[in-house]
């Protein structure tokens, strides 16, 4: 079976740094992922991005040695159980808050009998190999998000839940749950105090740490830190950012203008 390279690393101690994907299209997904990123996550939840888009934009990625993630609209099982068997590699679940949502989002990953994942990896089993189903629970990446008061409340019982691989901070949400201004790199002392808070119990219990930025100044104070699962930049943000860098650089030219 073909590994997880994000896992692999993971393994070894070392970060992943990767990338979010909005934009609906396989040729902007084979792009983001011929930039050299350790993995690419296509966003069910946030993004503009249905199933039947997700599928060309997995096999967009396939084409390179970026492992494929999906970060899915919510947990239920049998959405997290598709998007496996499209090929991802990972699936992140938003909004869990508690251990028994957290046991929930692990079990739909594996298969039994340590899970209650349905055989019929279909495109899986082309990205993955003929024998994907005998490595598959050892080789997908479970990933949950803490970023609800409830969650904060509950890390520790939704940190230390067999099976789960990493656990991933929506800054913005979180600001949200403490009753912050939803800043994506946020300096609030509260903040930054509870992102402290969830890589520490991380640490504790053998599980990956893993938190999105708005770019790299952030990205590399958190792989500092020992996160080891980092988002650089989200498609749509590369693309606007690339165009305004261009644009700044032009003399005795605004938008509008006209010169």
């Amino acid at each position: 079976m073909r590994i997880n390279r994000v896992k692999q690393l993971w393994r070894q101690g070392k970060p992943a740094v990767g990338g979010f994907l909005a934009i609906p299209s396989g040729f902007s997904a084979e792009i983001m992922a011929h930039a050299g990123l350790d993995w690419l996550c296509v966003d069910l939840q946030h993004g503009c991005i249905d199933f039947v888009d997700a599928v060309p934009m997995l096999t967009a990625i396939s084409t390179t040695a970026t492992t494929p993630f999906v970060r899915v609209p919510g947990n239920e099982p049998s959405m997290i159980g598709r998007v496996l068997d499209a090929g991802a590699y990972g699936v992140i679940v938003p909004m869990v808050s508690n251990r028994a949502q957290a046991e929930r989002a692990v079990a739909a990953c594996r298969y039994p009998p340590a899970g209650i994942r349905s055989n019929g990896p279909n495109r899986a089993a082309l990205y993955g190999g003929a024998d994907y189903q005998k490595h598959a629970d050892r080789e997908m990446a479970c990933v949950v998000m803490i970023e609800t008061a409830e969650g904060i409340e509950k890390m520790e019982e939704i940190i230390s839940t067999p099976g789960l691989d990493a656990v991933y901070i929506g800054p913005t949400d979180l600001a949200l749950a403490l009753g912050l201004a939803p800043v994506m790199d946020n300096e609030e002392p509260a903040h930054v105090a509870t992102v402290t808070r969830i890589l520490e119990t991380c640490k504790r219990h053998g599980v990956v740490a893993g938190i999105h930025t708005a770019g790299s100044r952030f990205t590399q104070r958190y792989l500092d830190q020992g996160f080891g699962m980092v988002m650089l930049v989200p498609d749509r943000l590369a693309l606007a950012g690339y165009v305004k860098a261009e644009i700044g650089r032009l003399n005795g030219w605004a938008p509008g203008t006209g010169g």
